[in-house]
């Protein structure tokens, strides 16, 4: 794979910030999008632009059949078994606050436990914690070892008895940790208990099997996989949706409204109240057809070689140290230059045209739990070479040059 040849399909990344060439390494918050999914917006918007499933004229009937389309494509790129599988959602997080308050309500009870790891971010920490406060429940959380890494000995102890969710990062957005979810599925079926995985960061960078990993919903957003902002979706098995309450009320999810009662859709409208984020499901389905031409086997070899790269560059510096150095990372890494806020740092680095992250990543927990105030975050895509890793370390040194 070229990445120049890449990076002419990424309009943004022609532009200059500071007066200085744009380096993006902010990937894990958001990814750029490629001139087709932009296309596809704008020719939704400008031939096509109407309301689906509820019209018989030719734009709603059209624009239905598009917006369909992208769910069996979603579908495919998952593996999941049947279509309606696959709820829309506005993301990652609103798919999780669904299953805490749709499948939770009516599952959880006093005393029951929800077992989430160290290092989740706040969207998979959350909701549980609503769910937790309203049902009598606890949450559990299970440790990780120095490197990152989830302590699995300590994950199958606290497997218990009142253990009735598991719900656990796929990759964790701060350390790149890639925690081994047919394994954590595996173990925790045994007991029946049910399990979601959050895949926030993990569709964009390897090939994601719902069905080999066995679990009962996955969750995932399509503005970190080079779609748009505003929508995601829920794979869920279908035995475990159909079992499970709506999770809002309006047009749509019913199938017949009397004043007395109402009966509810089949999935998957059954939890897609309301008119859907039409444009941005065509654009998230051209955004899955643009990284599926390219390969997700290429993709990720890359991006290895781009984290191989910059975590040699980084471990040089005796002034930097890395956090998070779980084996089979995924391509980002947390770091902290020595006495130096990354706030601070990452001013600077701005100044030099390069877009990182600092702060906590909405992972504040796992912060504490490390005893830092955040840390300063490059995470990489396939868009991104070796001589914009290059240019952060120039502008590291320059960050140390000012500060120390």
């Amino acid at each position: 794979m070229d990445p120049e040849k890449i990076r002419v399909d990424f309009p943004i990344l022609g532009r200059k910030v500071h007066n200085k060439p744009l380096v993006y390494f902010d990937n894990a918050a958001t990814t750029q999008k490629p001139q087709v999914v932009i296309d596809a917006l704008v020719n939704y918007y400008t031939g096509l632009n109407s309301n689906v499933h509820r019209g018989v004229h030719y734009l709603s009937q059209q624009a239905t059949v598009a917006f369909e389309e992208v769910r069996e494509k979603i579908q495919h790129f998952v593996n999941a078994r049947f279509s309606h599988e696959i709820i829309y959602t506005r993301g990652c997080t609103e798919s999780i606050n669904l299953v805490a308050a749709s499948w939770g309500r009516a599952n959880i009870g006093q005393g029951d436990e929800i077992l989430i790891s160290g290092m989740e971010h706040h969207s998979n920490i959350v909701p549980w914690q609503m769910l937790c406060e309203e049902k009598g429940a606890a949450l559990k959380v299970c440790p990780l070892h120095p490197d990152g890494s989830l302590d699995m000995q300590a994950y199958a102890d606290m497997l218990g008895e009142k253990t009735r969710m598991v719900a656990i990062t796929h990759i964790s957005n701060t350390l790149g940790t890639v925690n081994p979810v047919k394994e954590i599925t595996r173990m925790a079926h045994e007991k029946g208990i049910t399990v979601l995985i959050d895949g926030a960061q993990a569709l964009s960078h390897m090939k994601v099997d719902v069905q080999d990993i066995g679990c009962d919903f996955y969750a995932f957003s399509a503005h970190k996989v080079y779609g748009p902002m505003g929508i995601g979706g829920l794979y869920g098995r279908e035995e475990v949706l159909n079992a499970m309450p709506p999770y809002q009320g309006g047009g749509e999810m019913i199938k017949n409204v009397t004043f007395e009662k109402t009966l509810y859709n089949e999935l998957p409208f059954k939890f897609e109240a309301g008119t859907p984020n039409v444009g941005d499901v065509i654009g998230f389905g051209a955004a899955i057809d643009y990284i599926s031409g390219i390969g997700l086997d290429q993709i990720g070899a890359w991006e290895h070689e781009l984290l191989a790269y910059a975590t040699e560059k980084l471990s040089a510096d005796p002034l930097v140290r890395i956090i998070g150095t779980a084996p089979g990372k995924a391509s980002l890494i947390s770091f902290l230059i020595n006495g130096i806020h990354p706030y601070d740092a990452g001013t600077i680095i701005d100044h030099m045209g390069i877009a990182v992250r600092t702060g906590t990543h909405c992972t504040q927990p796992l912060m504490d739990s490390l005893g830092i105030s955040g840390t300063i975050r490059a995470s990489f895509a396939f868009y991104n070479t070796k001589q914009e890793i290059d240019r952060l370390m120039e502008a590291i040194d320059k960050v140390k040059e000012f500060f120390l």
